[in-house]
């Protein structure tokens, strides 16, 4: 590659991502619901005329790896016309879990398709059996409202608003997303204009090459040869515990093979992944280990095969349901296929990171004779590494939201945040110790229904070599007695106004050279 053309090249990728980016700003600007301009759980990207990812925001890594599976699913069903918009939500038809809604929108110039412009939002509230849609279930419908690709227009806009409890929130959070789509339309119009079609073309074209080739020399790096993994997700919420991905990893010159074939079957609560998650997690796990980094598009997922049977727990079959498949499973997932990386690259792979994203949902009548719907990931540990201890209280791996603000929490919501601190000596020991979770205490001020989808409450966070794990987590109902009773890892119940939601989050595991 010549000069000018790893110029162009460069400028181009920058180019897009800054749209990207610019998308996720306006959406997070214009956003109504707390987890979505204070948590950020969101993500953008977009799209060639094929639906090839062409660039992506450094967003969430599990919705941005599996996004091309919704994008897929709405050109399989839609012809869009400029300026409309798609809707889908389908874990079967391409979405991930219920409350990820992704919005797809044509871009088109001078009478010609140029891409797609695409973002995801995890709503605080899709209707189902329980505020929040996250709680543990054992059918997809129970989970909440499914939206096959549809066009976006004001008869489905009734049917969402029709079918949560908060429609209020769901309108605006939706017209913020309509926003950013808008923002990418324009953007990559005034790209491509700035570039001429034909040209644009070809260096997309180049892009793609440029990051397929980037990969390719990061597998060179790596040992050859088959290598197998294998964890435990603590139990699914109805009764099946110690439910096992297992993982064969080929490793050759110029590809890398994921097979998970030797899954669990799926299972009867709600921690079934769908294999768009799984080949994300799978995606996520070698761009992990890429040095350089390269521009994340299409191109780099091409000598990367993800092999699973349908029917397992990860690439469930409908009507299984899902909505701890995408944040817990999904972690699950990268764990496994971090391991066998590790033995295919030494020394460069950290200890396990907490291992869940903590999920809680409480939601119900509010003071003003509405309905409230908070919902909430949380921090961990992050495992250590070769040269430095684990990041304390982190969203690691597949998430990368924040917790929600004390104050944004408290004037949103009738809760209120008893204790929000660091979980000291949680992370498992070692040379460099695994980082620490937290504890996070939150009161409500009202009778109210919550839900936990939680983790790593059973099967610590391993150690790296001779490291220690970290501690499990910990989730506690604090009564009016002042009492604290165990609560299961996966599970829902009433709370009385005055009572307390206590979670201690897992530790990292910690990090020491095993000897030789």
């Amino acid at each position: 590659m010549n000069i000018n053309t790893a110029t162009e090249i460069a400028v181009l990728h920058h180019a897009l991502v800054g749209v990207t980016e610019e998308m996720g700003e306006v959406l997070k600007r214009s956003a109504y619901s707390p987890n979505i301009k204070e948590r950020r759980d969101y993500s953008c990207a977009l799209f060639d005329a094929k639906g090839r990812l062409l660039a992506q925001a450094a967003h969430l890594p599990v919705h941005l790896g599996s996004m091309p599976a919704s994008v897929h699913g709405v050109l399989a069903k839609l012809k869009l016309r400029p300026g409309e918009y798609a809707l889908v939500n389908d874990p079967y038809s391409g979405g991930t879990h219920l409350p990820d809604i992704t919005m797809v929108a044509p871009i088109h110039g001078n009478g010609r398709l140029l891409g797609y412009a695409a973002n995801r939002a995890h709503h605080a509230d899709i209707g189902g059996a329980a505020p929040g849609s996250m709680s543990p279930q054992t059918d997809l419908v129970a989970e909440g409202l499914v939206i096959p690709p549809s066009r976006l227009d004001e008869s489905l806009l009734e049917l969402v608003m029709a079918n949560t409890r908060t429609p209020d929130e769901r309108r605006g959070d939706l017209s913020a997303q309509r926003a950013a789509c808008d923002r990418g339309r324009q953007r990559l119009a005034e790209v491509v204009a700035r570039q001429g079609a034909a040209a644009f073309n070809r260096l997309c074209s180049s892009l793609f090459r440029h990051s397929h080739a980037i990969t390719r020399q990061t597998l060179k790096g790596l040992k050859q040869g088959v290598f197998r993994s294998e964890d435990l997700l603590d139990d699914d919420g109805a009764g099946n515990t110690d439910v096992a991905i297992r993982l064969k990893l080929t490793v050759t010159r110029d590809r890398l093979k994921f097979d998970f074939s030797a899954s669990d079957p799926q299972v009867r609560g709600g921690v079934n992944a769908v294999r768009a998650v799984t080949e994300s997690a799978a995606f996520y796990s070698v761009l992990c280990l890429s040095d350089p980094r390269p521009p994340i598009n299409q191109g780099c997922f091409e000598c990367i095969e993800v092999i699973t049977k349908p029917g397992t727990v990860v690439d469930a079959k409908r009507p299984a349901p899902v909505a701890g498949g995408n944040v817990e499973t999904s972690q699950r997932i990268v764990d496994v296929c971090l391991a066998a990386l590790a033995q295919a690259a030494p020394g460069r792979v950290p200890a396990q990171s907490q291992g869940t994203m903590n999920n809680l949902t409480i939601g119900g009548a509010s003071p003003d004779g509405g309905h409230f719907s908070y919902y909430e990931t949380i921090a961990g540990g992050c495992g250590a590494g070769p040269r430095k201890a684990g990041a304390d209280a982190t969203h690691s791996h597949m998430t990368n939201t924040l917790n929600t603000p004390v104050e944004a929490l408290e004037h949103a919501y009738p809760l209120r945040v008893e204790e929000y601190a660091l979980r000291e000596h949680s992370g498992g020991d070692g040379t460099h110790r695994g980082g620490d979770g937290v504890v996070r205490r939150v009161r409500t001020l009202v009778d109210a229904q919550f839900g936990l989808l939680t983790e790593r409450r059973v099967h610590a966070a391993r150690g790296a070599g001779s490291g220690k794990p970290g501690r499990q987590g910990i989730n506690q109902l604090v009564n009016l007695d002042g009492e604290a009773e165990p609560l299961e890892a996966k599970c829902s119940g009433e709370l009385r106004a005055g009572e307390v939601i206590e979670i201690r989050t897992p530790g990292g595991g910690g990090w020491t050279q095993p000897r030789t």
